[in-house]
């Protein structure tokens, strides 16, 4: 079985995705870090002519021991070189392979991302689009990195994410919008517990109906 999760940045498809991964015992792969990872390994050549050249060449080479520093992976920072880097074609062409192949394993896999259930994954047998108000989205991310110690300015946060939000509505390489049947999931007013329920069971009955002859 393979589910694909889309959305929004903290949306809570991540966790979403994470929560429905151990409920049915599958790996699950945040295809968000990928991105950020990239634009790690290239922050310095950010605003200069071999951006572009070095994102590319840092997807090509990008393996799994890139995607184990999870406190930079998930910062402010690492969120905003990602959307940089995302809008460029040959850097989601070098690792939707890596995606797919992750896919593709015996017994499927969990996805989150920003177009798995259109571009990546668009066979996936159940896809859930996750989606949130900005004022929501803000404040979970706030809470996230105060909860690891870091000062947040709310008002720069929420700036932030109406930017990116912007950035990946007007990228013409990726989805930021729901697959035609995926299923739409707002968690503006939910708490992860509550949400997980609504997920699970969503997926339990695209199953059902896709087992009936």
């Amino acid at each position: 079985m393979i589910i694909a999760v889309d959305g929004p940045a903290a949306s809570g498809k991540g966790t979403l995705a994470q929560g429905l991964a151990r409920h049915y015992g599958l790996p699950h792969l945040d295809t968000g870090l990928l991105y950020r990872a990239v634009g790690l390994k290239v922050r310095d050549a950010v605003d200069t002519s071999a951006f572009e050249a070095s994102a590319i060449a840092a997807a090509r080479s990008l393996d799994a021991a890139h995607l184990t520093d999870l406190e930079q992976l998930t910062s402010a920072d690492a969120s905003i070189l990602a959307s940089k880097v995302a809008v460029i074609a040959e850097v989601r062409t070098a690792l939707r392979q890596f995606q797919r192949d992750f896919a593709a394993q015996p017994g499927g896999a969990v996805i989150d991302g920003r177009d798995i259930g259109t571009v990546v994954c668009p066979e996936a047998d159940v896809k859930l689009f996750i989606e949130a108000d900005s004022k929501a989205r803000m404040e979970r991310r706030a809470r996230q990195f105060e909860q690891k110690g870091q000062v947040v300015d709310r008002y720069a946060l929420y700036h932030q994410i109406e930017e990116r939000d912007a950035r990946d509505r007007a990228n013409p390489h990726g989805g930021f919008y729901p697959a035609p049947d995926a299923h739409l999931l707002d968690t503006t007013r939910l708490d992860i517990e509550a949400a997980l329920r609504a997920a699970v069971a969503i997926v339990d009955g695209a199953m059902t109906l896709k087992s009936k002859p």
